[in-house]
């Protein structure tokens, strides 16, 4: 056998002569030949079906299995930026572990431009900045050498209108590429009565299993407000799901053929980051459920229920690291790194202070000039690196570094 390096290298070179058989370019030739150098290098842990780049249908389903069997959960970041979705993928390359970039309403919004997502345009401008978003991370993820899924954050019922653009957009992508453009969407009807909330779930999820879409829905209610969700004043027991109520989820959207989904329950998840102690988190809940769950099903899978983590901001890396044992494979971070954004940015103005006071003039002479110091890309990059940072704390936090 090869050893990784040498292998590598022998993968480089069969590449090349092919690529330049095929006519290629030596230039870009050299630039294919590297992702691919890359790729073999960076997925050799992955299941055969996993590559670089973003990760559908059966890949999608293999790398959360993966993840399950393995003991690990995937960080999902909420972008708003073109920066905020380079930071996450310099994250997965620089400590090699998938990454989920997902894309909330306001985001997609935002995404799309505060001028024209307003009024009857805002679902449909919402709908064009997670499509925009979703493009970038196609056009860049393969070339990071990392897998990558692609998501949408929390949608209520008064927020359906979103959600069905996403999935025409889905549909129309599906037709021409024979994948989705999206890995998976979530749908949150976690205020509505159980009985109402499952039958949706399940008409939704039969429309997306005909394109390879996986459905993430909600259980209880995480506390808190995030991205136009205000559950701060939200009844203290609905913090905490039941094994019956997951139960009954996990038994209807199983019904459906080719139906991939997750779980959010809640086990007092609340968003935000808050003082010790004023958030009591509580996953042995998780581990009851799938205790009561793999007992119902009589089977030997001890961990039926792919679980997923919300409001994990500011969570203590005991808590999270437990929840992951009992099958959680995903972990939402927000808060986290809305402040790292920021913070890198405020770190980068107080360095360079006074350079950023005027574009003429500065400490080395009154006619020097500080186009360098105030090019938007030096605090955006600063932004960037001290989020690439903060995200491999919380990939450390997951067991998510290493494992590809």
């Amino acid at each position: 056998m090869f050893s990784k390096p040498v292998a590598a290298a022998v993968c480089l070179c069969a590449a090349v002569a092919s690529a330049l058989r095929a006519g290629v370019t030596p230039s870009l030739a050299s630039t294919k030949v590297r992702a691919a150098a890359v790729a073999e290098e960076t997925t050799s842990k992955l299941p055969a079906t996993v590559k670089p780049g973003v990760v559908t249908g059966q890949a999608l389903v293999d790398l959360l299995a993966y993840a399950k069997d393995t003991g690990f959960a995937i960080p999902a970041v909420n972008a708003v930026s073109s920066c905020g979705i380079n930071a996450c993928l310099e994250a997965a390359a620089k400590f090699k572990g998938p990454m989920i970039v997902q894309f909330s309403r306001g985001g997609g919004q935002f995404l799309a431009g505060k001028a024209i997502a307003k009024g009857d345009l805002a679902d449909k401008a919402s709908v064009a900045g997670c499509v925009a978003g979703a493009l970038q991370v196609r056009q860049l993820a393969e070339l990071y050498g990392v897998p990558v899924i692609l998501h949408t954050d929390h949608c209520m019922r008064d927020w359906l209108p979103w959600f069905d653009g996403l999935l025409e957009a889905n549909e129309e992508y599906y037709a021409k590429n024979g994948e989705p453009l999206f890995s998976s969407h979530m749908l949150d009807l976690s205020e509505d009565p159980l009985e109402e909330n499952i039958a949706t779930c399940v008409e939704y999820l039969e429309r997306m299993s005909k394109i390879d879409l996986l459905l993430e829905m909600e259980l209880g209610i995480t506390g808190g407000e995030e991205d136009g969700v205000d559950n701060t004043d939200v009844d203290n027991s609905k913090l905490y799901t039941q094994p019956e109520e997951v139960y009954a989820v996990y038994e209807a959207l199983s019904k459906v053929p080719n139906g991939k989904f997750t779980v959010a329950a809640a086990f007092g998840n609340v968003h935000g980051v808050y003082s010790p102690g004023n958030v009591r988190l509580e996953p042995q809940i998780l581990h009851n459920t799938q205790a009561y769950i793999s007992e119902k099903l009589g089977g030997d899978d001890k961990k039926p229920v792919y679980f997923v983590f919300h409001g994990g901001s500011g969570s203590s890396r005991e808590d999270i690291q437990y929840a992951i044992e009992a099958g959680v494979i995903k972990m939402n971070i927000d808060t986290d790194t809305q402040w790292s954004f920021w913070d890198g940015i405020r770190e980068y103005e107080a360095k360079n202070h006074d350079y950023l006071q005027q574009q003429i003039g500065n400490p080395d002479g009154a006619d020097k000039p500080n186009k360098k110091y105030y090019d938007p890309r030096m605090p955006l990059r600063a932004a960037e690196e001290a989020t690439v940072e903060r995200l491999g704390q919380a990939m450390e936090d997951l067991k998510c570094i290493d494992v590809l």
